[in-house]
């Protein structure tokens, strides 16, 4: 794998080490897409879930869509996949010694 596909994947994975984007994707995957909805389910302010989820876009595991003065939220497959498929590559690698 070259080395900034795996500055992509790293960044990724970073994304997912806080408890709370880990708790914000789950709710996304489930359905919620507000952060209207979603402020209700986490314990956390507005300002810091909007972090959070800035930071899962920038990462690009969560795409937004602005409708009106709302921004609906949705996983980026593709780089859930990306993910899944470095962790098998990962493991094949393993599975050689």
């Amino acid at each position: 794998m070259e080395m900034g596909m795996k500055e992509n994947i790293a960044e990724k994975f970073k994304a997912l080490g806080d408890l709370n984007r880990l708790k914000l994707l789950e709710l996304i995957i489930k359905g919620e897409s507000c952060g209207c909805t979603l402020i209700d389910k986490i314990d956390v302010t507005q300002p810091t879930m909007h972090y959070h989820i800035n930071i899962l876009e920038s990462a690009k595991i969560v795409v937004s869509k602005k409708e009106g003065k709302w921004r609906k939220l949705d996983i980026n497959d593709a780089s859930i996949d990306d993910m899944i498929e470095y962790l098998k590559a990962l493991k094949a690698l393993g599975d050689n010694r």
